[in-house]
């Protein structure tokens, strides 16, 4: 994957999203025609897509005008209907339409915040399919005066993994509920973008989390640099369904460690989690190696988040070229999250690959 990088001081949505799209047109329109065929490779119909794009769009519009007057702008200067960007925007809820459950082996993240003073450590893999995003975005905006948000994202959704300069950090993953549907609700990627825009604390992150009507499931794992005179939280992930938002807090030694199922009782007895994604093995890898993560930088914390395994751990994915393009799966990115310093630390490689070759920051 190759990563391109964009800052924009604009304040105003509508205006940032067309400088967005008018910069990167060629790469949204790709993006928007990769996934258009990747869902019809899936079963889902054009109508079908188009109408859950559509309705994704209206929800947005309703829950956050901003996001929404950014991915219009975003369109229009990528060239495209707005329903057409709404193809990467809502990805995630078109993908709940398919005819079969899509397969999954999608992503795995450690974050220690302990109640102490201090900056949390983090890391996580992106897990996905390579032919989708052969490009990828470091996108940094000012929503308003004197707040920044950097996130790594798609072209066409409007976040992901991100930081904003008010010391608040996110990490995401995907989850599977049986209460998802097609109905077309608030992106979930616009939901994270929405948190990184507009929340410094944990509360306010799980606020805007629960207010969002979602169609499809996802987990956003938030967290803060501590001061040692704070009683808010530390960090929180945030497993958000249609079903309800549910709060997972770290254990007493800090730790928070999540990847593709619910760990939220209640939810969890609904969890659709392909069973070969591996998620309750992969966390029980990220369970055994957490404490050779602690206190080290970015390319040994990789390094040991693969454990002595290397590029054969449970964490890095590697395509199957047997397989057909949408039934590969390949850790595309490994990134950290540095909330003292407004910053991501980034590798387009597995966290084995990372350790050898070292991170960018952003």
């Amino acid at each position: 994957m190759k990563l391109h990088h964009h800052t924009s001081p604009e304040p105003d949505p509508r205006l940032r999203g067309l400088e967005i799209g008018r910069t990167w047109d060629t790469q949204t329109r790709a993006a928007a025609k990769l996934y258009a065929d990747f869902f019809a490779t899936l079963g889902i119909t054009p109508q079908t897509v188009r109408a859950v794009a559509e309705q994704s769009h209206r929800s947005l519009r309703a829950w956050s005008p901003a996001l929404a007057a950014e991915a219009e702008g975003w369109a229009e200067g990528a060239g495209l209907e707005t329903w057409e960007l709404g193809v990467v925007t809502a990805r995630t809820e078109i993908l709940v339409a398919a005819p079969k459950k899509a397969g999954s082996h999608e992503c795995s993240t450690a974050v220690y915040a302990p109640a102490a003073a201090g900056n949390p450590q983090t890391m996580q893999t992106w897990d996905w399919h390579q032919h989708l995003t052969p490009e990828g975005l470091l996108l940094q905006v000012t929503p308003r005066e004197g707040w920044i948000t950097k996130t790594f994202t798609e072209f066409g959704t409007p976040g992901k993994i991100g930081v904003n300069n008010q010391g608040l950090g996110l990490h995401f993953n995907i989850l599977s509920h049986a209460s998802d549907n097609s109905s077309g609700g608030v992106p979930v990627h616009a939901v994270a973008r929405r948190i990184l825009d507009e929340a410094a604390t944990v509360e306010e992150a799980t606020a805007i989390a629960s207010s969002a009507v979602v169609s499809a499931s996802t987990v956003f794992t938030v967290f803060t640099a501590g001061t040692g005179s704070s009683t808010s939280a530390r960090a929180a992930s945030l497993e958000v369904s249609p079903a309800g938002t549910a709060v997972v807090h770290p254990g007493d030694d800090g730790w928070l460690l999540h990847t593709n199922h619910f760990l939220d009782p209640a939810l969890a007895e609904a969890d659709t989690i392909d069973h070969d994604a591996l998620s309750p093995e992969r966390l029980a890898h990220l369970e055994q190696v957490r404490s050779s993560l602690e206190g080290r930088g970015a390319t040994e914390r990789a390094r040991q988040f693969c454990s002595a395994a290397g590029e054969s751990s449970v964490v890095c994915f590697h395509p199957d070229a047997s397989a057909a393009p949408h039934e590969q799966w390949q850790t595309l990115l490994t990134i950290g999250v540095d909330v003292a310093a407004g910053t991501l630390e980034y590798a387009a490689a597995n966290p084995a690959q990372a350790a050898r070759t070292g991170f960018q920051t952003f």
